[in-house]
């Protein structure tokens, strides 16, 4: 279209910004927000219905980080865990670990990973009789340059990442929660602001525009109201473009989210897998202590499950299984394993709570399991994550296991590689190792994402012999536990796993399933 045609059919809000930017040919989104002229999202329609035109381009992008105090930094404001216990023993011959754990306003699992640290960093050493000390020429800076960090951010509150350095940066880095969660030490939000400029024909349309006499103050429509008091006499009108294409028939579909999900579930039925199914709502002892997950783990805290409000318990577990579990975490069972070396507490086993992890369903099937035997379950889980383009409090897992004599971690390798190749449809995988406390070896697997670059699809291992050896299995398995929702971001070409559930018909319409059976 030429310039005095597009000029004619303008928008009273694009003719508004047009104003506002009369004598400018660059600029940054946020100054027109800045400048009050119309609603923050009437700003982004507006410029994106100038650069449909082919009126306005994206000519740079600027993206700033600030450091924030996560609830950890706020908790950590008088001082933290590692440098209390600088504090406590310096300058004394040696201090009682005992006395150390029930410190005045500490956590004891907090102190216990706080020693832990001290003693592999070689801070503090081993005194006898239960008992540790300072140890000689310890190096203090690395405990006291965290604490000083937070009072610098506690002082203004919101610190740009900018004016860090090196060092500082790389420690922000390793305080902050893995995925942005709020009880980080440190928590990094970031901001981006377009940099936008007039193209040629955009020049050339705000000068017809203004050479016409288009106004903001036209109309836009006329109201039985204006033909009433008569307002509309000597008013300017938006001609109609009579050249717009009319709405668009379509005829209905599946949500091509869960044609991915059926995909996936016939994919594997084809393989020889049986399906494993569920509750979403399970027991403690199933979703944590058959897996054996220490009662201990930071997992169980409040923030990282859902609890069931009402029952709270369920009112029993099976006597024999639940006897099996107890002792291999307390001492191994009859695996040769010392166990995690705790007495087992069976009333927190009853605990009710929303279902987190799918690897739940494999625990359940294993005494019913056959050899050789390869089962999966497509599992609904929740975890009060931040909801950001990869993550989601409400989310779906694939879930499966593999027994038989002659599996191997190779064999896991070539199943994972499988699921990212051919029902992700990634192109570039990466096996790294991992730490879970149900597997040994474990290993995470990563796929590249088009626009979102390396993310994690998930864990995998073999199933470690205090669990199996449990539930009455004698032959090794392999588990994995990965997220489809990611998987269907690389499938589907999406890059925010929020369109997932989009309630924009139009995008869903035009998400295709780039995949055959």
């Amino acid at each position: 279209m030429k310039a005095e045609e597009i000029a004619a059919t303008l928008h009273p809000l694009e003719i508004k910004i047009y104003e506002l930017l009369a004598d400018r040919d660059t600029f940054t989104d946020a100054e027109i927000v800045a400048a009050e002229v119309t609603t923050e999202a009437q700003v982004r329609t507006v410029i994106e219905w100038q650069r449909a035109k082919e009126c306005m381009e994206v000519t740079g992008t600027v993206e700033r980080q600030w450091v924030e105090l996560g609830e950890l930094g706020q908790k950590y404001r008088k001082g933290t865990p590692e440098q209390r216990l600088v504090e406590a023993v310096r300058g004394q011959d040696s201090v009682g670990i005992k006395q150390l754990l029930s410190m005045e306003g500490a956590e004891q699992k907090e102190v216990g990973q706080a020693l832990g640290a001290l003693k592999k960093a070689g801070v503090l050493e081993d005194a006898g009789a239960g008992s540790v000390r300072l140890a000689d020429g310890a190096d203090l800076e690395p405990i006291e340059a965290l604490p000083r960090l937070i009072k610098r951010v506690e002082e203004v509150g919101r610190l740009s990442f900018d004016l860090l350095s090196d060092a500082e940066q790389a420690l922000v880095a390793g305080a902050s929660r893995k995925r942005g969660k709020s009880k980080g030490v440190f928590r990094i939000a970031s901001e981006s602001t377009r940099e936008l400029g007039f193209t040629e024909l955009g020049c050339q349309v705000r000068a017809a525009a203004r050479k016409a006499g288009r106004s903001s103050d036209e109309i836009n429509r006329l109201s039985p109201e204006m033909l009433a008091d008569g307002s509309w006499r000597g008013k300017t009108f938006r001609p109609y473009n009579l050249s717009i294409r009319p709405p668009r028939r379509v005829a209905g579909r599946r949500n091509p989210y869960r044609e991915f999900l059926d995909f996936v579930r016939r994919k594997l039925i084809g393989l020889g897998f049986e399906e494993m199914r569920g509750g979403l709502v399970e027991s403690e002892f199933w979703l944590m202590d058959a897996l054996f997950m220490p009662q201990f783990h930071a997992a169980r805290d409040i923030h990282d499950v859902y609890s069931v409000k009402e029952p709270t318990h369920v009112a029993a577990i099976e006597q024999e299984t639940a006897e099996r579990v107890a002792a291999a975490h307390a001492q191994g069972g009859e695996t040769g394993s010392r166990g995690w070396g705790y007495d087992f507490n069976h009333d927190s086993s009853r605990r009710l709570l929303l279902r987190s992890q799918g690897t739940v369903l494999s625990a359940r099937k294993l005494r019913q399991a056959k050899v050789p035997g390869k089962y999966f379950g497509i599992a609904r889980c929740f975890r009060p994550d931040e909801v950001d383009a990869t993550h989601a409090a409400d989310f779906y897992q694939c879930e499966g296991i593999v027994l038989g004599d002659d599996i191997d971690f190779v064999t896991l390798l070539g199943l994972l590689r499988l699921f990212a190749e051919q029902v992700a449809k990634a192109t570039e995988v990466v096996f790294a190792p991992a730490y879970f406390p149900f597997t040994e070896p474990s290993v995470e697997i990563h796929v590249k994402h088009p626009d979102l670059g390396w993310m994690e699809l998930g864990g995998a291992g073999i199933f470690r012999p205090e669990l199996t050896w449990a539930q009455g299995v004698e032959v090794p398995v392999i588990a994995w536990g990965l997220g489809l929702d990611r998987m269907a971001m690389m499938a589907l070409g999406i890059d925010d796993i929020r369109d997932l559930f989009s309630s924009d018909l139009g995008k869903v319409r035009a998400t295709n399933i780039r995949m055959r059976d």
